[in-house]
Order: C-alpha cells, then sequence, then structure tokens
C-alpha cells in the first residue's frame, strides 16, 4: 500500500481544489482499479493516468484507500444519483421505484460493476479493511439511501414497510435476479433482452408494491 504523502511536500490545506482535475483522478482510478486491480494501481500510475502530479492526488484524496472508497461511489452515483431517491411532488412511488430499478440494474450488470466486484473477490482473503471500504462506499450506501426512501413512503402512507432496511435489501436483490451471478462467473449466452429486462424490472416493482402497498 502506498505510503503517505512525506510531511515535508507543501501544505495544500485551504487551498480550492480543483473539481476537473478531481474528476480526472477517479476516472483514472477507477481504470486501473480494474485493469490492474487494487495492489497493482499505484498512486503514481494513477497521477500519470489523469495527467496530474502525484502531490495534486494526495491533496485531493488522503490515500489510496480513500480514493478507492470515493471511486466506488463515484461508480454507483453515476447510475442511481441522489435525486433518483428523492421523489420529485407528484411522482408516483411506482415510478420511483421502477426508476431505482432500471438504475441498479444497469449499474450492477455493467462490465465496470462486474470486474470491480471480480477484484473486490481476489482482495476477500488478503485485505479485510478494503472489502469493509467497498461494501459502504458501493452496496450499503445504496441501501441506506433506498431505507431512507421507504421510510419516507412509509411518513406518506404511500408504502406500509414494517423494515425498510430489510425490504431495501429484498428489493435489490430481486432486481439483480440470475443475470449478475451468470455475468460475475463468465457465463452469460442467455442474457435478457433490453424488452426482457424491462419486464423484470417491471414484474419486480409490482411484487414489491403488491407486498408493500397500504391496505
Amino acid at each position: 500500500m502506498n505510503a503517505p504523502i512525506s510531511p515535508a511536500a507543501p501544505a495544500t490545506a485551504g487551498r480550492p481544489k480543483d473539481p476537473l482535475k478531481r474528476e480526472a483522478i477517479l476516472n483514472a482510478a477507477k481504470n486501473l482499479f480494474l485493469s490492474k486491480g487494487y495492489e497493482g494501481s499505484s498512486m503514481d500510475a494513477i497521477a500519470a493516468e489523469a495527467g496530474v502530479s502525484k502531490l495534486t492526488v494526495y491533496s485531493h484524496f488522503n490515500d489510496k484507500e480513500t480514493l478507492f472508497s470515493a471511486a466506488v461511489k463515484s461508480k454507483c452515483e453515476e447510475q442511481l444519483p441522489q435525486p433518483f431517491f428523492e421523489p420529485a411532488t407528484g411522482s408516483s412511488i411506482e415510478n420511483v421505484l421502477l426508476n431505482i430499478g432500471r438504475g441498479f440494474y444497469h449499474l450492477v450488470n455493467s462490465p465496470e460493476s462486474i470486474e470491480l466486484h471480480r477484484v473486490m473477490m481476489t482482495q476477500a482473503n488478503v485485505d479485510n479493511k478494503l472489502s469493509q471500504m467497498f461494501l459502504d462506499a458501493g452496496p450499503q450506501r445504496v441501501i441506506r439511501e433506498m431505507e431512507r426512501l421507504l421510510t419516507q413512503a412509509n411518513q406518506k402512507h404511500q408504502l406500509q414497510v414494517a423494515d425498510p432496511a430489510k425490504a431495501a435489501e429484498h428489493f435489490f436483490c430481486l432486481i439483480k435476479g440470475s443475470d449478475n451471478i451468470r455475468l460475475l462467473i463468465g457465463c452469460n449466452p442467455d442474457l435478457k433482452s433490453p424488452a426482457a429486462v424491462e419486464a423484470h424490472i417491471r414484474d419486480v416493482v409490482g411484487l414489491f408494491l403488491r407486498a408493500y402497498r397500504c391496505p
């Protein structure tokens, strides 16, 4: 694991951070973590890929673990941005769940996500701390946002969910279906067509609503 930047380096506290450089660093980190794995991606290589100095990388992210966590969170937010969990006034809970289901399905089954999960499997017996960081930045973040949404749906009498956290887990497991494991193990000749994916998501949302609809 890369050592933290030397204390002798110029202090950057208080300096405004360049959002374009931060985005470039995150993109470089995502590319390298997927192609080289966690251990094979040095901060020097990430800096070179991003076209910035290593000092700039450290000014945005304190260490490689922090950068990895931020890269996982960034990937999740690409497909499931915060507004997905903030239903607009007048929007039905069904439409909100459909949008979340679509975003999550395409997130978890994307080539980047599949490769990232494979990277984490290889790290499972090497660095439990890294596994926990991945869990917190990715899957747990999505479940927490869904739990918050379902709690709000309870308060608005849109749904009746006794355990929002458990219901959130059930929802995402149902959306994943069998396609995810097929992709993970490289056995994916019969993946669903776009129309079949949409039908699958609608089936899951329909089942979810029947289970938790207010009487």
